[in-house]
């Protein structure tokens, strides 16, 4: 098996692309986290807020996108709560997630946001509709699904991870813990010599016992009943040869949306950094495509008003 650096330094070569700095933001009444926001080329340029993968961090899954979105939309990323520069918590909750993004867009001004999310990203990006409608102007999400357990493996999994995850609370509720974590993340983030050496810092930077905790909270999800409620333009994007969320689960989840758009990508469920090449490309045709459907949509609600 491989180790990290072997992963990092085998297949994260991309010279291209540019890491934007950032900046730890402090969310009143929750806590503090790690935000970039990357201007786009007009002030008044769309914003499409980006929410990352299960055990990594925002910059880790986004940075190859980063700058080719910024030459259309101003572009957010921010770690999401127990992931590197998160923020901590006794809980780990969905909700709790999607609740944060809100509270980081209304910090930086963001009144209205094309919302991206990625494997777990995009299950949080589902409840960032469901409980702040009004900041979502479209949704795209890659590697999605409405619900992790459905066959009976999966079912005995998720609860043994849950089971498991309940005797570390205690440690999740530790103060010293919680900022050895936010040390620990905080000491791994010098400058970069090299996108290898930043991209092994950030998967060290979200501890094993944090993605367990995530893990156990994604196995609870389920947005079925409420998928076809969604009203904003959504695209979906499909990982044609993802083994971690199968691919007919993705398809089904294009289905379930009404008037989703399909895009597909060659690709395994690492695609989004591990193959960029493929990946980036279509995740700008599933942007470009909700951000016309968005203005469309704002256009017939002032015509019909």
């Amino acid at each position: 098996m491989l180790s990290p650096r072997d992963l990092v330094d085998r297949r994260f070569y991309l010279p291209w692309a540019r890491i934007p700095d950032g900046e730890v933001l402090e969310l009143p009444g929750r806590g503090s986290t790690f935000v970039t926001d990357t201007p786009g080329p007009r002030p008044d340029s769309p914003t499409v807020v980006l929410l990352h993968a299960l055990a990594c961090t925002g910059l880790l899954t986004w940075f190859p996108a980063v700058e080719p979105l910024s030459r259309r939309y101003r572009v957010i990323t921010l770690d999401q709560r127990w992931h590197g520069r998160g923020i901590r918590s006794e809980e780990f909750s969905l909700v709790d997630c999607a609740d944060d993004v809100a509270a980081v867009a209304q910090a930086l001004g963001v009144e209205q946001a094309i919302v991206v999310g990625y494997s777990m990203g995009s299950v949080v990006a589902q409840r960032v509709w469901r409980q702040h409608p009004g900041l979502v102007g479209g949704l795209v999400l890659g590697a999605s699904t409405d619900r992790f357990q459905k066959a009976p493996y999966e079912r005995l999994f998720f609860t043994g991870v849950a089971a498991s995850m309940g005797g570390m609370r205690t440690v999740a509720r530790s103060r010293a813990a919680s900022a050895a974590a936010r040390a620990a993340a905080v000491a791994l983030a010098g400058e970069p010599t090299d996108v290898q050496d930043w991209a092994l810092r950030e998967l060290r930077s979200t501890s094993p016992w944090a993605a367990g905790q995530a893990l156990a909270a994604l196995g609870r999800h389920h947005s079925r009943p409420w998928l076809g409620a969604i009203d904003v333009p959504t695209a979906v994007i499909a990982m044609m040869r993802d083994r971690v969320i199968p691919t007919p689960r993705q398809l089904a989840l294009a289905r379930a949306v009404p008037g989703a758009t399909l895009h597909q990508v060659d690709s395994g469920h690492a695609g989004v950094v591990l193959e960029s090449e493929k990946f980036v490309p279509v995740l700008l045709e599933a942007v470009a495509t909700v951000n016309a459907r968005r203005r469309d949509v704002w256009r017939t609600r002032r015509r019909v008003r």
